[in-house]
């Protein structure tokens, strides 16, 4: 069903003009609401270190609780939205949830949940004194944000709250290399910001509202080459924040600056809100603007696929070589997008949920080799493998699961990536897509060649045994491999069992690519305009 133009004589529910709202509608507001009030508590309480971590802890259970109840409700009845204040859209603020928005958001709760254990491992007196656990919370509650908002200006509101939480997660250590990375990290993110907000008051001038509903209506009866140029304006803004080619440097010039789980969260949550609002602006605000720039995101998703393996490839650090792959994944999910299909938004769906888990876990283990070998560059690394089995095996699974190779998660969905283009005879992408698979591979399996095959550092002596590795200390084992143990289990298994991730990716593609429920859900049924 297509939507054409703003309905006349709209008549909204009752229950969005008068009285309360329903209780059961709250749900949305929870998992934005609850990481927010919890950072404010601990900040009110930064004295008492020893409550930070058990209150944070207790935060993040609920928020998951609440993601998990949201997505439930979107499966069974569709999208829910609620407009702040009882003004009705598009003048009141919105949040909207539907399968993709929600499935999202359940996901980073979750990856937050299991990052906050990791943060016990290594997380410093000071680092605790000075904001750690308020900080992830209200980035949490920023990327949340973002997923659920209804509203553009509020999507620009949430990337300012995730950016502030970010830039004070990664120099709160006080580092020379994590202020370094900070300057990289903010100021090509304040650049991205700057061309969104130019979009913004653009689509404002053409359409006179920034409810993405309302947009969706209005956008058809405005002169096709002004929305154009908006959207391309939203492309680059959305591009630079996913760290898409060639505006990806900042990423490997920053995720490793910081402690491994900030880095983690980075790697698993920051660039899947950019690649959401990219899935946002271009497949339901102007969908008009996919064949417009159809040709240029397949140019772009092209070269990510390609250029960031080979990037990974030339590093020394490990963990800036897992920058590179976070990247790589980020053309998988523009290939998802150049596509465009329902199955290519399938596609994208599932493998950005699968590049949140297995980057996140990638940088935690990665987090224990820094600890183990008292260093971050691959020449300097060499015999974990004899020292610690269980972290070898664990880290050449991801690599696995990065890479797309079967029986691991990230095999279903580069194969429905593969499906989606071939469905539209785009052999070129499929075969860039099935390429960066294998550059992947060699990439991934290089790094773990480095730092558990071989038996020493590297030089004359690489085949002598290390005798810089320490074992991991209890504090270590018990916060820092269980969680990511259980985290790579997950993913394993899930991998084993990919039906509920294929259910929820389809789901989700049918949310983006069919806007009808979405529009209805805002406005009420009657505003779904007939063709």
């Amino acid at each position: 069903m297509a939507v054409s133009s703003t309905p006349k004589n709209l008549e909204l529910p009752p229950a969005m003009i008068e009285g309360a709202t329903a209780a059961a509608d709250w749900l949305i507001v929870w998992p934005v609401a609850l990481p927010m009030i919890g950072a404010a508590i601990l900040v009110m309480a930064r004295k008492r270190p020893e409550w930070q971590a058990p209150f944070a802890f207790t935060i993040l259970l609920a928020t998951l609780v609440a993601n998990f109840m949201l997505y439930m409700r979107v499966q069974g009845e569709g999208p829910l939205t609620m407009t702040m204040g009882n003004w009705l859209p598009p003048y009141g603020i919105s949040l909207a949830a539907d399968s993709l928005s929600a499935l999202f958001s359940l996901v980073s709760a979750f990856i937050m949940l299991v990052v906050i254990l990791f943060v016990q491992s290594e997380i410093e007196v000071r680092e605790n004194k000075f904001g750690y656990h308020p900080l992830l919370l209200l980035l949490l509650a920023g990327v949340s944000g973002g997923f659920l908002t209804g509203d553009l200006f509020n999507l620009y509101v949430w990337f300012e709250v995730m950016l502030i939480a970010s830039f004070g997660l990664l120099i709160i250590g006080g580092r020379k290399i994590q202020l370094d990375g900070a300057v990289k990290y903010g100021f090509l993110n304040f650049l991205a910001t700057t061309f969104f907000l130019i979009a913004i008051g653009f689509t404002y001038g053409l359409v006179g509202t920034l409810n993405m509903a309302d947009i969706a209506l209005k956008v058809p009866q405005v002169e096709s080459g002004a929305i154009y140029a908006v959207a391309a304006l939203f492309f680059l803004a959305f591009a630079m924040k996913a760290a898409a080619f060639p505006l990806n440097s900042w990423l490997p010039a920053s995720y490793h600056a910081p402690d491994p789980a900030v880095s983690a969260v980075f790697a698993g949550l920051l660039t899947k809100v950019g690649v959401y609002a990219l899935v946002r602006t271009h497949l339901l605000l102007i969908p008009q603007s996919h064949a417009y720039l159809q040709l240029l995101i397949e140019i772009i998703a092209g070269f990510t696929l390609v250029l960031a393996p080979l990037g990974a490839m030339a590093q020394t650090n490990a963990r800036r070589a897992l920058g590179f792959l976070v990247i790589g994944g980020i053309g998988a999910m523009m290939a998802g997008l150049a596509i465009g299909t329902p199955t290519g938004i399938f596609g994208l769906a599932t493998y950005a949920v699968n590049s949140m888990l297995v980057m996140t876990a990638l940088y935690l283990v990665v987090g224990l080799v820094e600890r183990m070998g008292g260093t971050s560059d691959i020449r300097k690394l060499g015999g974990l493998y004899r020292a610690n089995s269980w972290l070898s095996i664990m880290f050449i699974t991801l690599v696995f699961a990065v890479a797309g190779l079967p029986p691991l998660l990230g095999f279903w969905p580069k194969m429905v990536l593969v499906q989606a283009g071939i469905e539209m005879s785009n052999y070129w992408m499929v075969s860039l897509i099935l390429l960066n698979s294998i550059l992947t591979s060699i990439a991934g399996t290089r790094l773990w060649a480095h730092i558990f095959w071989r038996d020493g550092r590297e030089g004359v002596n690489s085949e002598q045994i290390n005798t810089r590795i320490r074992p991991l200390p209890p504090r270590a084992k018990v916060w820092g491999l269980w969680p990511a143990g259980m985290l790579v289990a997950f993913i394993f298994v899930a991998g084993l069992v990919p039906q509920p991730l294929f259910k929820a990716g389809a789901t989700a593609a049918f949310a983006v690519y069919d806007p009808g429920e979405y529009v209805g859900a805002v406005f009420g049924r009657e505003a779904v305009a007939q063709e």
